[in-house]
């Protein structure tokens, strides 16, 4: 399936507008398991390819599905967060992570606040499409406690939690305040 036949601003008529070309790439691949009719075979001319994509995705009763991030070159998982269909939509049209945030209620822009943002490289969808795995380039580090990743506690033999990775940048720094 050839999803880059060249077109300035990625897919119109969907509701959805994909800059991104790694999002389109995306995309492309949740609608190829849609098996689409021959007419829909380029994802440019699909009459709404991001649309059938995410309804493959089987989103919780609060309308938001778990997201496991982790880093494309490291393989290292960075974070879990929850997404929403709206927050999905504009990872797919920004190319940056974008998640739900439960506690505020609201979409969160990764790095909008911290300047750590994540560049989405691939969307995976698991095999019961109820949890979703998103691959990206992290800038600078993924946790507010100012680790690579929010995976840095690590159970011992001895029933403790041991911390097994440094704080590379301080909160307050990131966020102008400790949390």
């Amino acid at each position: 399936m050839n999803c880059f036949t060249p077109r300035p601003l990625g897919f119109t008529g969907t509701g959805l507008l994909v800059h991104s070309p790694v999002a389109r790439k995306a995309v492309c691949r949740l609608a190829a398991a849609h098996r689409p009719p021959q007419r829909w075979r380029l994802c440019q001319s699909a009459p709404r390819p991001a649309a059938v994509a995410l309804d493959r995705i089987r989103f919780d009763a609060q309308g938001l599905v778990p997201v496991v991030t982790q880093d494309v070159d490291s393989d290292q998982v960075l974070m879990l967060a929850y997404m929403s269909r709206a927050s999905l939509e504009e990872t797919l049209r920004s190319g940056r992570a974008v998640y739900y945030s439960r506690s505020r209620g609201e979409l969160w822009r990764k790095g909008d606040t911290s300047g750590q943002v994540q560049h989405v490289q691939d969307i995976v969808l698991d095999c019961d499409g109820d949890a979703v795995l998103l691959r990206v380039r992290q800038v600078g580090v993924a946790c507010h406690t100012g680790r690579k990743s929010c995976f840095y506690r690590r159970l011992s033999a001895d029933g403790q939690w041991q911390e097994t990775a440094p704080v590379l940048i301080d909160p307050a720094t990131l966020y102008g305040r400790s949390r």
